[in-house]
């Protein structure tokens, strides 16, 4: 009996006892609370909106142009990217040098009767450079035309510090991501340029890029440029993936009809580049016409060609009569004699 509580001590257990029962289910309370309603803890986790005074220059929340502070670009990145020109005239006249720091102008690669690649990039660049080669090697690679017969590929660096010696470097790079070093070496040109140069080039093709001196690069955006044998920009391929069959249409587009076949005018005819989804997608009113044509064309030649078989055989019955008729003096009087004779 002396180690069982009294009736006294157990009373006073269930007092002490009550306070902390009532904690433990307030607390339960509180976390079923918060797992039911997630969207309540979401919201309170949110910061509060900035008030007016906070706001920088320019629209408002509400107002057209506004953008939400979490989706505008790091500063270093404003003003960045392309802004496609179509039929835009390139600074044929800007001097550069190319790879082996001969003193060119852009206009030595034009006028040769076939469309030009232009990439802007710059050669110490630790990433997305390396990557828009890579996926314009893997876009012409598969392509049955070679540099310096169906097109020309001029890469200039947008960095007026570097030399002719790493553009020697990176060309020797791309000839052999290629696999086509010796025969593709004519038509690979990389150049290196003045500041002035740069700027003119880039402008035209509607390339905006920014130095950026914390980290002594570039910030710039990813592109190739299809240029016409007379130095008009004709297609703007931005991205980091070039699909071969596109980029084959587009050297096709801007030779008008110099490089392709009878067939690739036809598709041209029917496709045209979407920049949307980046590919050449069909015309349906094109394609309406081009079956429409054909369609006469065809009921027009199986007309032609019944109406000629008919008069063929009519020319063959007329003959045919011609000998059997008595029409000769001489075989008329003999068949007349004959039938008179006993």
């Amino acid at each position: 009996m002396a180690g069982r509580p009294t009736g006294r001590r157990r009373a006073e257990r269930a007092r002490d006892g009550a306070p902390r029962g009532r904690v433990v289910v307030a607390a339960l309370a509180l976390l079923a609370c918060g797992g039911a309603s997630p969207a309540v803890t979401r919201a309170q986790a949110l910061p509060p909106a900035p008030s007016p005074a906070d706001l920088p220059d320019g629209p408002r929340p509400g107002e057209p142009g506004w953008v939400p502070p979490h989706e505008r670009l790091p500063g270093e990145l404003e003003g960045v990217g392309i802004t496609p020109r179509p039929d835009a005239a390139l600074p044929l006249d800007a001097p550069f040098r190319d790879e082996a720091g001969q003193p060119v102008v852009l206009g030595d690669y034009f006028g040769r009767g076939r469309p030009v690649l232009v990439v802007l990039a710059y050669y110490r660049c630790p990433m997305l450079c390396g990557l828009v080669f890579q996926a314009a090697v893997d876009g012409l690679k598969p392509l049955p035309y070679l540099p310096g017969q169906e097109y020309e590929l001029v890469v200039a660096s947008i960095d007026a510090r570097e030399t002719p010696a790493l553009a020697e470097g990176k060309k020797e790079h791309v000839l052999a991501a290629l696999g086509k070093t010796a025969e593709a070496a004519a038509g690979v040109h990389f150049l290196t340029g003045p500041q002035p140069s740069i700027d003119r080039l880039a402008g035209a093709l509607g390339f905006a890029f920014r130095y950026v001196p914390e980290q002594d690069d570039f910030a710039h955006a990813a592109g190739i440029f299809v240029a016409t044998p007379d130095g008009r920009l004709s297609r703007t391929l931005s991205g980091l993936a070039y699909d071969p069959e596109t980029l084959r249409l587009s050297i096709v587009e801007a030779s008008a009809g110099k490089v392709g076949s009878v067939l690739d005018q036809i598709v041209l005819y029917c496709f045209h580049y979407d920049p949307k989804t980046g590919r050449y997608t069909p015309v349906v009113m094109n394609i309406m016409r081009l079956g429409a044509g054909l369609t006469v064309l065809l009921l027009g030649t199986l007309v032609g060609t019944l109406l000629w078989r008919e008069r063929r055989a009519t020319a063959h019955a007329a003959a045919a009569a011609a000998q059997v008729s008595p029409t000769d003096p001489a075989t008329s009087s003999h068949h007349a004699s004959t039938l008179g004779t006993p």
